[in-house]
């Protein structure tokens, strides 16, 4: 909900702007009007409500370009759907609107943890885009949601008949795009390979699943109506297959050749790096994941595959973004920070790059960067506020001291941390 009829001035803040050649500003007040930006000024600011940042740093708020809202991250609640569960959850009022508040719940942990914009890739029914509705309703808190909806696979497809309808040809493929349509989703998923848990064989985790034909006709139905794509992909081929028959952003990747990289060029595709869910079943040991030899061994080849596939995107001028990939095993809704952390740590790049992954290039890649991403005027007043430098030190992010979104601030903003899953992360990330 837009903030009206409100002014007031951030002040004594050191300002990262976002952009890729931000350095720290200091002495510049944050004129806030109506929810925006209106003036950042290094004037003397009179006669005008002041909050004073005691030299805190503030930045844009974070964008997380890879989020599943049904599910909490922590290892015991995650594998636990079928499609006959969620069939049945959906199907009776009373389970639905519980499903719909610990969604709305997960959504807000997002907005508590400093990010102020979230996409989401594959949820259940409507209810990611019901939840947006109602935060840009002002009827509850969250951040701002680019949603997909359901998403689409294949019978025996990554997440088929839990959080994507089954295609089985073209027509009932651009039936299904249809049908996502209908419920006023922000993007379209696709789910053309499969994934690390539901891998058959050693070295194949992005098996490919979705035929070009109906990647084909599914770019195009979704492009017809106005939306971009975006599709689950962990092999080459299901690399090259996306990109030729019409994706707008890679999510997670592999290991990219000089075709592939062609092909983003030539289409000026997007990749979407998603380091966080890999950690686990790669570094981890198996007697804490529970993974089998396939799976951790399926594990480790998508983490050098998405850390290899950001590297070479990155060295090519490729856009590249951040996302978490949350609620995989390990992954929660407060912890987006660590995605950037992994970035720096694995894709070998300083903390000014991977802040600007995660504000003003996915905000570029989403296709909103005139409303936010970056701290300027006339866009959307979404801040981060730490009281360390993130650019000496990335962890600050993990504990706000404020968030502003859309003007309107929160202090202190508090979320519950599961300390099993933090201590293991920490411990991984310190190595």
């Amino acid at each position: 909900m837009e903030v009206k009829n409100v002014r007031y001035a951030l002040t004594n803040g050191i300002i990262l702007s976002g952009k890729k050649d931000m350095e720290p500003l200091e002495g510049y007040s944050i004129i806030v009007e109506d929810g925006k930006i209106k003036e950042i000024t290094n004037q003397m600011v009179n006669d005008i409500k002041t909050i004073d940042l005691k030299n805190k740093y503030v930045m844009p708020g974070l964008i997380n370009m890879h989020v599943h809202l049904p599910g909490s991250g922590m290892p015991k609640d995650t594998g636990k759907q079928n499609k006959e569960s969620v069939n049945k959850l959906l199907s009776n009022p009373l389970t639905r609107y519980i499903v719909y508040k610990l969604c709305a719940k997960f959504a807000r942990i997002e907005l508590m943890s400093g990010v102020t914009t979230i996409r989401t890739v594959g949820g259940l029914s409507n209810i990611d885009s019901k939840i947006r509705d109602n935060i840009l309703q002002g009827k509850i808190k969250g951040p701002r949601i680019l949603s997909s909806n359901m998403a689409l696979s294949v019978p025996g497809g990554h997440m088929a008949g839990i959080l994507a309808y089954e295609a089985t040809d073209v027509d009932s493929a651009i039936n299904y795009i249809n049908k996502i349509s209908e419920t006023k989703p922000d993007l379209i998923k696709l789910m053309i390979t499969g994934g690390v848990l539901d891998a058959k064989k050693k070295g194949e985790p992005g098996e490919l699943k979705m035929s070009p034909e109906i990647i084909k006709a599914s770019c195009q139905r979704a492009h017809e109506l106005g939306y971009k794509v975006a599709a689950h992909v962990e092999s080459p081929e299901g690399v090259k297959l996306a990109l030729e028959n019409g994706v707008d952003t890679i999510e997670h990747g592999a290991k990219l050749n000089d075709e592939l990289i062609d092909l983003f060029k030539e289409h000026k595709a997007s990749l979407i790096t998603t380091i966080s869910p890999a950690i686990p079943l790669a570094k981890f040991e198996q007697s804490i994941t529970k993974a089998t030899d396939l799976v951790k061994y399926n594990g480790n080849v998508v983490f050098e595959g998405i850390v290899s596939a950001s590297t070479a995107a990155i060295a090519n001028d490729i856009m590249v973004g951040l996302g978490t990939d949350t609620a995989c095993p390990f992954v929660t809704h407060y912890d987006t920070w660590r995605e950037l952390a992994y970035f720096i740590k694995y894709v070998k790049n300083d903390n000014k790059e991977a802040i600007y992954r995660a504000t003003l290039g996915n905000a570029i890649i989403a296709g909103i960067d005139h409303e936010t991403g970056s701290i300027e005027p006339t866009k959307s007043c979404d801040l981060l506020i730490v009281d360390g430098n993130p650019i000496e030190d990335i962890k600050v992010l993990s504990n706000p001291a404020m968030v502003v979104f859309k003007g309107k601030i929160i202090k202190n903003p508090k979320v519950k941390k599961y300390k099993y899953v933090e201590e293991l992360l920490n411990k991984e990330l310190n190595k």
